[in-house]
């Protein structure tokens, strides 16, 4: 088993995993090789493997975690300030922006693919990354909350479930025809939706 890393082992394995999502967005993951990995970041073989030991699929989860990541990440600083209507708003374009530039081609849907969705290192990476986008959504409701904006009974868990469930099927549309409508409803709806919970609070 590898042991902890140092500082500059960190920052090298970090670079590989970098390079190597850099090369699976150009590539496609079934015809991006470890060749291709090794040749964009200036890799060797026995670097690559002191860092990877089982080769490739290690290599694509360390990356499946890398772009799940990117996909909270990218939502920033909008995502983490949820405490007005006007930031909500913010957020939903920056949501659209970054799927309407990806388009019907997405990096970790591709990697689940090849590593298989139900393989144990990508579900945990699969549910981590839905609880966190859910968890930013339910503070940013508790937040409007707080300022009164919506009534101190408001279901947050059972909104922000709802909510990340229809961005995700919007999402899923948009992947399949390369259109962005449904996202774009999901996201106006259920910002509306929330709206109108806290025009109806006493």
């Amino acid at each position: 088993m590898r042991g902890e890393l140092t500082a500059k082992g960190k920052a090298t394995r970090s670079r590989i995993v970098e390079g190597a999502a850099a090369v699976l967005r150009e590539k496609g993951v079934s015809s991006a090789t470890l060749d291709d990995i090794m040749a964009r970041t200036s890799t060797s073989k026995s670097q690559l493997f002191h860092y990877f030991p089982a080769g490739k699929d290690e290599l694509l989860v360390a990356v499946a975690q890398f772009e799940a990541d990117q996909v909270l990440e990218d939502q920033q600083p909008y995502l983490g300030c949820l405490d007005s209507w006007e930031a909500w708003e913010r957020w939903r374009d920056v949501v659209i922006n970054r799927y309407e530039a990806q388009g019907d081609e997405c990096p970790l849907g591709s990697l689940f693919l090849q590593i298989g969705r139900s393989a144990p290192g990508a579900r945990a990476i699969v549910i981590e990354l839905m609880r966190r986008w859910q968890e930013s959504l339910a503070v940013g409701i508790r937040s409007l909350q707080a300022a009164g904006r919506l009534p101190a009974g408001l279901d947050v868990d059972a909104r922000a479930a709802a909510l990340l469930a229809s961005i995700q099927g919007g999402v899923s549309i948009l992947l399949s025809t390369g259109q962005s409508t449904h996202l774009r409803a999901a996201l106006d709806q259920g910002i509306t939706d929330l709206r109108r919970a806290g025009s109806a609070s006493p």
